[in-house]
């Protein structure tokens, strides 16, 4: 019973983590506004960037990309713990080189559900990317480092962060089956690649419309 609960408390936590609202908080405690009533209405790292600044944007691009990250460390090391810990009855199938990239894969999708459906927010929030990079990073860095090259170089190239995060997500997908990774891992970077191109349907519209801002111009009141 402690191994089943354990398991509960650990996803929620991974979700709690990845619903921090940061970009919601820098709003607040750096202009008293709140930041879904300005620009593009996300709390992601991009409308941080336009309404709040550069600095205040840096430092919500790197926290949401740790919350993600955070969230896959915890799930390893409460495995690690459950694993150890002479109080605990695991199941007879128990096998900790099998069951942890399970944990991963659950902590990882809860950490980007957190982010994009905050419970602190009423369940909105942003799109999932940095939260997603983090998770990417702690799961398989080669895959994390690729998806954060793509998304570089396409934001340097044509200067819109949607479509660089939405390449990124796909950079990941196709990467992790090409590498030799653990089934609940693929099944991980599919989800939440594919979640996070579903979180910018807007923007996806204004980009086949012509519509979509590049970076350093004023995104459009949806």
């Amino acid at each position: 019973m402690v191994f089943w609960i354990a398991n509960v408390m650990g996803l929620a936590v991974a979700y709690l983590l990845g619903s921090i609202p940061t970009g919601y908080l820098a709003g607040k405690l750096l202009k008293g506004i709140d930041i879904r009533e300005h620009g593009s209405k996300s709390t992601g790292a991009t409308n941080v960037l336009r309404t709040l600044g550069k600095w205040p944007a840096l430092a919500v691009l790197l926290v949401d990309v740790l919350k993600g990250a955070a969230a896959l460390f915890f799930a390893r090391w409460l495995y690690l713990w459950l694993s150890a810990s002479p109080s605990v009855t695991l199941p007879a199938a128990f096998d900790l080189h099998t069951w942890e990239p399970r944990a991963v894969c659950l902590a990882g999708l809860a950490a980007l559900l957190g982010h994009g459906r905050s419970i602190w927010l009423a369940f909105t929030g942003g799109k999932s990317a940095a939260t997603g990079l983090g998770v990417l990073l702690a799961m398989s860095w080669p895959i994390g480092l690729g998806a954060a090259v793509v998304w570089g170089i396409t934001l340097a190239v044509f200067r819109i962060v949607s479509l660089s995060s939405m390449l990124a997500a796909s950079t990941a997908i196709v990467l992790v089956f090409c590498m030799e990774q653990p089934l609940p891992y693929r099944l991980l970077v599919l989800a939440g690649g594919l979640y996070v191109i579903a979180r910018h349907r807007a923007n996806i519209q204004r980009l086949l419309a012509g519509s979509e801002p590049r970076l350093g111009r004023s995104n459009p009141e949806p």
